[in-house]
């Protein structure tokens, strides 16, 4: 432990023991959201079961916009800005493959991307922090907030939250995510540039149906759409820098409903990342002028719409010193690895980003047994040993940003490590 003498040292192994003893409980929890996920903007049986989950621990609890998510304070008095852990809790609409007794009940519906283990790593931070903090202790006050956040994968819970009250008196914000890429027992950590920006974008392609057999009298839209996804995976690469990153993905084609007749319009939509500014405009640009280009050439109409994206998620430095410095105390220095480059995928914890400072960290969750699949597989899975280092790390985060802005006495506190000494 970089804290110094008794009380840093006694604080720690008081943590953990608590941490592991909710490990049970984290582990049903997960198992529990895994066979009953919920979807974006309909997670209210997960927020009525975190909220009896803290009621019964004596942690009172208000709901976000619209009944969905939960923010929870330390409920000692307050004084001064508190220190916030997020963890979301939304699933993706995708098909469970996976043949364990947890597998999702829901049809077409499943946690793919690791919310259930993020809500839980969550819980257990908050659980643990406010046993600590009655039981005396805590090396200092730590004034917490959890922000239990709907529909991350729709990009608009973080907002939603935001507007609800969740960064009131807040004055940084920690979060973690699951990564199947990584041992358990090992995380990634990086300043700056975390993810990707991500925008949304909608083309409708218009053109005139017809007969299949008379392609002559129409203008087929089929045709002008595979033309522009053909256009767009060409030249869209190279309106940029090779070493900028872009990446444009068309996910959904809509068109038609008989084999036998030329549709009027064909819908694609997709997302655009890029990390720099100035690319995500300059793809923008290009993509409307491939689309005005078929127009003339084809016949047909398109609209191209972006719809409000995400920033992407910008790790503060001392935040991410102070992750650094929890995640070494917990795991072992050589458990904690620099992420080498930014993730092209898009997280709308940048929201909370916008606004103060912050840092997110990557948590393994792979081991020999189970955890090999990529996020978003339908047969993703995680190994649960991973829920109380999360919870450890999450919360020792917490303290000790709690104790190098508190305005206690300052006794037993260390200075952050510098970012050389936090790279040693």
């Amino acid at each position: 432990m970089t804290a110094r003498g008794g009380a840093g040292i006694e604080w720690t192994r008081r943590l953990d023991a608590e941490i592991d003893a909710l490990a049970p409980l984290l582990r049903s929890l997960r198992r529990e959201l895994h066979a009953h996920p919920e979807p974006s903007g309909q997670e209210l049986l997960t927020t009525a079961k975190l909220e009896t989950l803290l009621a019964e621990r004596g942690l009172s609890s208000r709901r976000g916009p619209q009944g969905l998510g939960l923010l929870v304070d330390s409920p000692e008095p307050v004084d001064g800005p508190r220190v916030a852990l997020r963890a979301d809790l939304d699933a993706l609409r995708l098909q469970d493959g996976k043949a364990v007794d947890y597998r999702s009940q829901v049809d077409g519906v499943m946690h793919a991307c690791g919310h259930d283990a993020h809500t839980a790593c969550g819980l257990g931070a908050a659980l643990a922090l406010a046993r600590l903090a009655a039981e005396g202790a805590l090396p200092w006050p730590v004034p917490w907030r959890a922000v239990f956040q709907p529909a991350e994968e729709t990009a608009s819970g973080a907002y939603d939250m935001i507007e609800g009250g969740a960064l009131d008196g807040v004055a940084a914000i920690f979060a973690l995510h699951v990564d199947p890429s990584r041992p358990v027992g090992q995380v990634g950590v990086r300043d700056g540039a975390f993810t990707a920006s991500c925008d949304w974008l909608e083309i409708v392609v218009r053109g005139q149906g017809g007969h299949a057999a008379r392609p002559h009298e129409s203008v087929d839209p089929i045709v002008a759409a595979t033309q522009l996804i053909g256009a767009l995976y060409a030249f869209v690469p190279r309106a940029v820098d090779s070493q900028e990153p872009a990446v444009l993905t068309i996910g959904r084609i809509q068109g038609g409903y008989s084999a036998n007749v030329i549709p009027d319009q064909v819908e694609l939509s997709g997302t655009l990342r890029t990390l720099s500014p100035a690319v995500r405009e300059r793809v923008k640009q290009r993509i409307r002028e491939l689309a005005h280009g078929l127009e003339q050439a084809s016949g047909a109409q398109i609209s191209v719409e972006f719809r409000r994206g995400l920033a992407g998620v910008y790790n503060d430095a001392a935040a991410t010193a102070v992750v650094r410095r929890a995640a070494r105390d917990a795991l072992g220095p050589e458990n904690v690895v620099e992420i080498p480059r930014p993730s092209m995928g898009g997280e709308d914890f940048a929201g909370y980003l916008e606004r103060i400072p912050g840092a997110m960290f990557r948590l393994g969750v792979r081991s020999d047994r189970v955890g090999k699949e990529p996020l978003h597989s339908p047969l993703f899975d995680i190994d649960e040993a991973a829920l109380a280092w999360g919870a450890k790390i999450l919360a020792r985060a917490l303290i000790l940003w709690a104790g190098e802005t508190g305005k206690g006495d300052g006794k037993d506190r260390v200075p952050f490590e510098s970012d050389a000494d936090a790279r040693r």
